[in-house]
């Protein structure tokens, strides 16, 4: 909920000045997935593979990810450049809606599967036992709630100020407007990235692929919804669609992401080959 707060801030704001980019929804998701799944993923492969040589990791956890994530991937970034209401990437109002409530409710389903029906799935190998996990008592639940709705409502207010600098930067470096959206989607992920580091660096490559790949899920599940009835309210059209070689280079994402968490053991070469494909990808951007 924090990571879709903070995304929408930035997009909503961008998507209310003077120069509103129709684009910048489809890339911010796209990157965040490329990110998710190459950048974070990659990187806690990476350094936890060089302290730990080689780390462990539920396979049920991580194919669930990759069960809700490729259906979101597909209906939002890929579908929209083959229906035939309207021409262009684009999804009509009624489309869009739908689109909206399935996200939804992939989301909400899988929610309910990671923290109630399969629990177990997800803990660290340490701590399969689910009752072993201590809650947080009343008072600091309460307060850690006060001080992120605190925390949240700061970073919205800045995102108004931030957006500007970031299409100027853009501009000034003579980069596509898709780089706005790698750069939003990078802001909006940082916290969790460096989590999710600190994670694998401690032997908790589970840990790391909750915080990396439950942020995509969450991001496509709850934004989408959230900026198309901002997109229906304001009357601003949404591109979608992505290209071809977007839609060539997602289809490569999810083979090695199969491959990789298909195995339930994490080595360097993996980690290796996810932080290339997300270079490759970042370079193709810059230089389409």
């Amino acid at each position: 909920l924090a990571v879709t707060v903070i995304e929408l801030g930035l997009i909503v704001s961008i998507m209310l000045g003077d120069d509103a980019e129709p684009t910048l929804m489809r890339d911010t998701i796209h990157a965040t997935v490329v990110l998710v799944m190459h950048g974070i993923a990659g990187l806690c492969i990476v350094v936890g593979a060089i302290r730990h040589r080689e780390q462990e990791f539920s396979t049920q956890g991580a194919q669930s990810y990759l069960i809700v994530l490729l259906p979101m991937v597909a209906i939002t970034l890929i579908l929209p450049n083959f229906t035939t209401s309207i021409p262009g990437p684009y999804y009509t109002n009624a489309q869009l809606a739908f689109v909206s409530m399935v996200c939804l409710a992939l989301w909400a389903a899988f929610t309910f599967v990671q923290t109630v029906r399969h629990r177990e799935y997800f803990l660290p190998s340490q701590q399969t036992d689910s009752k072993s996990v201590a809650r947080p008592s009343g008072k600091i639940t309460i307060a850690s709630l006060g001080l992120l709705i605190v925390s949240l409502v700061a970073v919205v207010l800045l995102a108004k100020g931030v957006s500007p600098v970031i299409r100027s930067a853009v501009d000034g470096m003579g980069a596509p407007p898709a780089l706005v959206g790698v750069i939003v989607a990078a802001i909006v992920l940082l916290p969790e990235g460096m989590t999710a580091v600190r994670a694998a660096l401690d032997d908790q490559l589970q840990t790391s692929i909750n915080l990396a790949l439950g942020s995509g899920v969450a991001s496509i599940g709850l934004t989408i919804p959230a900026v198309s009835l901002v997109s229906w309210w304001i009357n601003h059209p949404l591109t979608l669609g992505v290209t071809s070689g977007g839609a060539v280079l997602l289809t490569l994402s999810f083979m090695m992401a199969m491959i990789t968490y298909g195995t339930g053991r994490a080595s360097l070469l993996s980690g290796i080959v996810h932080l290339i494909l997300m270079a490759t990808w970042i370079f193709l951007v810059v230089a389409p």
